[in-house]
């Protein structure tokens, strides 16, 4: 049997050859060498084991380590004892059906085919990365005013915080976020028509889950918001690309007869990644049509809160009263990413006969934090911290402008005065993915707009720029740096860009 397993590593063995880290008891190496040799096929199905008197004088142990070893063996099934003695089990292994050794190593990768298009070329840079799109200043966050929120909540709350909360979320919070919303974004809504979802990308799916079955067709903006395709793609949506202009989602003639949908997927205060408004016609046609094909329109207010100049643009769901639209929003952007607090805003007519779904779909947690974020919102710390960060992204944003203006002259710059990142248009001949991924290699992260796209074509060809995280005196250095990384791919052909 040594010649089969093995031979066992006694301690006093391991210390004698100078210092050798103690090995692991003779019981748990026994039993893991005969699980490997069975697995191996080494020891085929069906052979018989020694009795565990001839194999403990063989080892060198006990027989009671031999007795406990097959006793566990026994129990997770790798052996039978019986009246005949100990038996290898048959497994269903791929050494045992005698496949190569180099196949039954090597990891079995087979995603779900909607999974498969997750994978686009965008890295995920860490919050270090210069030009990352989506990243605030979390430098800027005032932690202090936030410890002193958690702090509160923990001497009010504690311990009956620790248990699961309502799933729809702490009342504190939907009654907060409601009246913020109410006052800056002019949504029509109170407390018990906020759910507090992990995010905003949990609000996306829980609006899947409630209002479409597999197959239904959801229109979203192209180029658009992966969370939405990924929302998408999990509920099996049949996703219809619906292109965006200067105006937003601009919906084909025909489209409502030809693919009437059931969903429908829009970020009109600031397209993401193009930054354009979506036009007060084209919200009140949307909302028009939407009610007469019975579809149900996702108003993803993505940086709706980040305005550089004048008064933030009102809320579609606003417009009109009673409205077929679902307010997604999040404060990943606002406050910090790791809160991992979003919300949706159900119209009165789902929100009321949802509760028993909610109960089904979403457990209460992050209680805390959630009662933190409510006494922040109150007590007017998160409005301060808004204003101090347009303040500070208006300031970036005018330093990006200007080193975009010197080092892409001639480049078509997307993107309004809002949010936390522009957009730069690149000639078709020049591959964005390559050119983002040779950026993330010298420590930038701007991503490629093909990877926002549902079919790559020449006006989804570009880079997407954040400033958010990244100091005004940085933002110079960066810009020329993918400046010059264009000059060594593009070389003659960048000429469209001015450089």
């Amino acid at each position: 049997m040594i010649e089969i397993i093995g031979p066992l590593v006694h301690a006093d063995e391991a210390i004698a050859a100078c210092g050798v880290a103690r090995p692991a008891p003779l019981q748990k190496q026994l039993i893991e060498r005969l699980q490997q040799a069975i697995l191996a096929g080494r020891l085929p199905a069906g052979s018989r084991l020694p009795s565990s008197r001839l194999l403990a004088a063989e080892m060198g142990v006990s027989r009671n380590t031999v007795v406990i070893a097959y006793e566990h063996l026994a129990a997770v099934g790798y052996v039978i004892a019986d009246r005949q003695g100990t038996r290898v089990s048959r497994l269903s292994s791929p050494a045992a059906r005698g496949e190569s050794a180099a196949a039954s190593a090597s990891p079995q990768v087979a995603y779900a085919a909607r999974v498969g298009q997750f994978a686009a070329s965008h890295p995920h840079a860490g919050n270090a990365y210069a030009l990352t799109p989506g990243t605030p200043a979390l430098d800027r966050f005032p932690l202090a005013a936030w410890r002193r929120a958690l702090e509160r909540a923990m001497e009010r709350s504690l311990p009956r915080a620790l248990g699961y909360g309502p799933p729809a979320g702490e009342p504190a919070l939907r009654d907060a976020i409601a009246a913020h919303l109410r006052m800056a974004r002019g949504v029509r809504c109170d407390g018990s028509q906020v759910v507090i979802t992990e995010g905003a990308q949990e609000a996306l799916n829980l609006c899947v889950r409630l209002l479409t079955d597999p197959g239904d067709i959801a229109w979203i903006e192209d180029p658009g918001y992966r969370g939405a395709k990924a929302a998408f793609n999990a509920g099996d949506l049949r996703m219809q690309p619906i292109p965006v202009d200067d105006e937003g989602m601009a919906v084909p003639a025909g489209a409502w007869a030809a693919n009437p949908p059931k969903l429908i997927y829009t970020s009109p205060a600031h397209q993401y990644p193009t930054g354009a408004v979506l036009s007060v016609a084209r919200r009140l046609a949307l909302i028009a049509q939407a009610r007469r094909c019975g579809a149900w329109l996702i108003e993803d207010d993505y940086d709706g809160e980040v305005r550089h100049t004048g008064e933030p643009i009102a809320s579609m769901q606003g417009l009109v009263a009673e409205a077929p639209v679902l307010y997604v929003g999040s404060f990943s952007k606002t406050m910090f990413p790791a809160l991992r607090v979003g919300f949706v805003v159900l119209p009165r007519t789902i929100a009321a006969h949802a509760a028993v779904a909610l109960q089904e779909m979403l457990r209460g947690g992050h209680r805390l934090e959630q009662l933190a974020l409510a006494h922040f919102i109150e007590s007017g710390e998160f409005g301060r911290h808004l204003g101090r960060m347009r303040r500070l992204y208006r300031e970036r944003q005018q330093a990006l402008r200007e080193a975009l203006a010197e080092h892409f002259p001639a480049a078509t710059i997307l993107g309004g005065d809002c949010g936390m990142h522009l957009t730069l248009r690149l000639p078709a001949s020049l591959d964005d993915r390559a050119l983002a991924a040779r950026a993330h290699a010298r420590g930038l992260s701007p991503r490629a707009l093909s990877g926002f796209a549902l079919g790559a074509s020449a006006q989804t060809n570009g880079l997407v720029i954040g400033y958010g995280n990244t100091d005004a005196e940085r933002l110079g250095p960066a810009v020329k740096a993918l400046a010059e990384l264009v000059r060594e791919m593009a070389g003659d052909g960048c000429a469209t860009l001015g450089i």
